[in-house]
């Protein structure tokens, strides 16, 4: 796998106000932190840094002014809206050791199945363990041969080779369900008064009491 070389910035001044003025600079801030080393505060530019995302890397080298550091993209804090990128987590990582990352799913194909019924997805990450240098970009899925009322389970998906997956293997990760047919409950006629029967109090009206006749 091709690893993304990011280029970033040094950041000296931290905490909030401090990641609002990188923010207001059009980058984004960050920090690097693993191997016992201390933190690195840094900042990077958003085409890059979204241009990786869009492309599933994990595994990136940060260019610092003192080397190249391998690290995971670890966290990736957006804004309530889900759209603006607050801040990265970076861990160092060498690139021959095992990792435990979450893997995005990518369904390949159509469901038959589907226009007869609901495709649902349960399940939309693998939880795995591999060498950094091959955490896989994605797991695809091949649905192209489900039918209604089929599922595929965590441990009928194909994985790379090196990878390990830890997630549930009796986990639903996908399946064709019946559309549910929800009946219409039946309002019966009403029944006629008896003769003499007492006419039924309506909630909430208030019957007003006959006045006296004046003398």
């Amino acid at each position: 796998m091709d690893i993304v070389k990011l280029p970033t910035q040094p950041r000296t001044t931290l905490g909030k106000r401090g990641a609002l003025k990188v923010r207001r600079q059009g980058l984004i801030p960050a920090i690097i932190y693993g191997h016992k080393k201390d933190p690195v505060p840094v900042a990077l530019p958003h085409e890059e840094f979204e241009s990786a995302l869009r492309h599933h890397a994990r595994l990136v080298e940060l260019q610092l002014p003192k080397g190249a550091e391998t690290a995971l993209i670890k966290d990736v804090q957006h804004d309530h809206l889900g759209k603006a990128i607050l801040h990265v987590d970076f861990e160092r990582v060498d690139r021959d050791e095992k990792v435990v990352v979450e893997v995005q799913l990518e369904l390949k194909g159509v469901a038959p199945g589907a226009s007869a019924g609901i495709l649902d997805q349960p399940l939309h990450v693998f939880k795995v363990e591999c060498l950094a240098a091959q955490v896989p970009e994605s797991i695809k899925v091949n649905i192209s041969a489900l039918q209604l009322g089929q599922i595929i389970h965590v441990k009928e998906v194909p994985v790379p080779d090196g990878v390990r997956v830890l997630s549930d293997p009796e986990a639903i990760v996908i399946q064709v369900k019946a559309h549910v047919v929800v009946a219409e409950p039946t309002v019966a006629a009403a029944a006629p008064l008896a003769e003499g029967a007492a006419e039924p109090e309506i909630v909430g009206r208030r019957v007003k009491a006959e006045e006296p006749e004046e003398k």
